[in-house]
Parts: C-alpha cells; structure tokens; sequence
C-alpha cells in the first residue's frame, strides 16, 4: 500500500466532503472542489476524516491510492486557507498592475502584456514589482504563476525578468577577451 495513503486527511471546521460514485466534492469557506475518481481507490468518510484504499492489489491502484489522498488533501488546503504564488519582476521599467481580472504586465517590449485570470483566481500587486497570485485551487495558482513567468523568464546574464519570490538565479560570468 502507498505510505501517503495510509494516513487520514482530517476534514477542518467549516469543510465538508461529500463523496459520490465517480467523483468527491470539498466545499468550504472558499469554495467548492471537485475531483474525479476511478474505481482504483475507496474513499470513506469517518469521523470527519477521509480514508484511502486502494481497492485491489494492483501496483497502479496502490499509485492511484497516494495520488488521490496527496490531491484530496490539497483540495482540503485550498478550500480552507487557499494557496498563494509570489512573483517579482527584477529589471529598469518592469512592472505590474492588477487591472479587474486581468494583469498589465510591462516587461521591455514595445507593448504592455496583459494576462486574463481564469476564474477563482485574483491577483495582487502590493508594489509594483510584486505579484501576489491567490486561488483555491493548488494547481491553477501555479498554472497561472508559471504562464506569467514565461512572458519574460530570468536570463542568466542580468537575471532580468519574471521569477519566484523563492527562486535563485545563478548569474554566468561573462565572457573575457
């Protein structure tokens, strides 16, 4: 059995699950999240905590079985605090605003970028060469951070551009005549 499997993902107050045949669904102060099931893993509900199985002896079921739970947990995270991605942007004239639901990005180029966010997802700016990426959902958050970084990712000469506020860019020496 998968060792992540096997401990209970404990439901916090204000979260409830709620399991069907094909899917489960975790709604709390943030939202609502669902994710789709195969028939690889038993999911149960006890005691306001989620259990996995996997429900043969197969070595994909037992994969399945973590994977489940490791999503599951995320969902559980999401909905009751959420997840957030910071950038920074690192050059002379690079900044950012948050215009509604879309971010005006001026990263050098002869035109500013503006990003649409997907929905349940917002985006600040507390100075102008920060962003700020909130969601509920773990994988869109940074979905959404990785699309933004690629406008214009770290060079290795300057390390101009977009990249994570947790990110290290090793600087290459230039070349010597």
């Amino acid at each position: 059995m998968s060792r992540i499997a096997k401990y209970p993902v404990e439901l916090p107050k204000g979260v409830e699950a709620d399991i069907k045949q094909d899917q489960i669904i975790v709604k709390g102060p943030l939202g609502s999240l669902t994710q789709a099931l195969t028939g690889d893993v038993t999911v149960a509900l006890d005691d306001g905590k989620l259990t996995f199985v996997a429900a043969n002896e197969t070595r994909h079921a037992n994969a399945m079985s973590g994977t489940v739970r490791a999503l599951v947990a995320n969902m559980v995270n999401g909905v009751s605090k959420g997840f957030e991605r910071k950038l920074n942007l690192v050059g002379v004239g690079y900044r950012a605003s948050v215009q509604g639901d879309a971010v005006k990005l001026q990263l050098g180029f002869s035109h500013d970028v503006l990003h649409q966010l997907p929905a349940g997802i917002k985006a600040e700016c507390p100075t102008q060469t920060e962003i700020v990426i909130k969601g509920s959902n773990k994988q869109v958050v940074g979905q959404v951070a990785a699309e933004i970084r690629a406008y214009r990712e770290p060079e290795p000469y300057k390390g101009k551009g977009v990249r994570y506020s947790d990110e290290r860019v090793v600087i290459k020496e230039t070349k010597k005549k």
